[in-house]
């Protein structure tokens, strides 16, 4: 095989109390394209104007030779084009996308036969969390827990059709380190609770679509009180969403990027008043309507899908 094609899904991970173990694939897609060189170097090319690595440090690259050295295999020189339409650090897991573009691409043109059950676990491991690589390649929404012994367990979510996505994403960027540096090392014992029965109902109201539990679920005391100082205008921009019918806004990921949940009739009302809420403060703002994606990254030779552990 000369070139393959890997389509990668955007991902919103948190969705309020789900921190660092609930996520969502949402369709908004990054591609990677993989060809062998006959040198043992990288080439890398980005169409869209993010800046990323062009050397061995590029997180697709990264992820592309994990692969090849979990099964000994020595990293053949690549050629990887990249075409951007996941914003970079606004917290709709754009780094997701590169670590299973990456581990896609090098199961494919390796043909190294590696299953989901192989990859999910080495995809966590380079990112370092759950919370978007797995619905990244799973597709939907996905609760990841792990158990005895660092095993994993995946738990696909039902999430209803009256639920419906905007991603309002602001122009300014927050790294993810900086989102995590803010957390405290622990919590009281009452905040946990109250976290973990949020969590529990959210779950059930992303199933039933009901939103008056929705609108009680989004809240959490783990990240969000603490991120959304990082946020300039969160409150101003929850606020004007709810008021326009969002059943709830939370921070995608780490932030900055807003998600309101709503029906979708009021879609387009809720990301019209989150931008005027913004654009009051000065900060520049677009809304994304984007439905949920249920196949997860997978992989294109010659226009034709191809299996995941193929």
């Amino acid at each position: 095989m000369t070139q393959i094609e890997v389509v990668v899904p955007a991902t919103t991970a948190n969705i309020g109390p789900g921190f660092d173990c609930l996520g969502a694939a949402l369709a908004l897609y990054n591609h990677f394209w993989f060809s062998l060189n006959d040198s043992d170097e990288v080439n890398i090319a980005v169409r869209g104007k993010e800046d990323v690595s062009f050397g061995k440090d590029n997180l697709a690259y990264r992820a592309f030779a994990r692969a090849f050295e979990l099964v000994n295999r020595k990293v053949p020189g690549v050629n990887i084009e990249i075409e951007l339409n996941v914003p970079m650090s606004r917290g709709l897991g754009s780094s997701a996308t590169a670590i299973v573009g990456g581990l896609l691409g090098a199961n494919a043109l390796g043909q190294l036969n590696l299953a989901p059950e192989t990859l999910l676990p080495l995809a966590i491991a380079v990112e370092g969390h759950p919370d978007n690589v797995v619905p990244a390649l799973k597709g939907g929404c996905q609760l990841s827990v792990v158990g005895g012994q660092g095993r994993w367990t995946f738990c696909p979510v039902e999430w209803h059709e009256e639920i419906q996505v905007v991603a309002i994403v602001p122009n300014f960027k927050l790294s993810t380190e900086r989102a995590r540096d803010i957390l405290p090392e622990s919590v009281s014992l009452k905040d946990a609770v109250f976290t973990q029965a949020h969590l529990g109902l959210l779950l059930r109201a992303l199933e039933t679509g009901n939103g008056d539990w929705l609108k009680t679920a989004l809240d959490d005391r783990l990240h969000q009180p603490y991120r959304a100082e990082l946020i300039a205008g969160f409150k101003t921009v929850q606020t004007a969403a709810t008021a326009a019918g969002a059943c709830g806004v939370v921070i995608s990921g780490a932030g900055p990027t807003l998600l309101a949940l709503c029906r979708g009739d009021l879609r387009e009302t809720v990301g019209e008043a989150a931008i005027d809420a913004w654009e009051q403060l000065d900060v520049k703002a677009k809304a994304l309507y984007l439905s949920l994606d249920r196949r997860g990254g997978h992989v294109l030779e010659n226009g034709q899908p191809r299996s995941q552990n193929s």
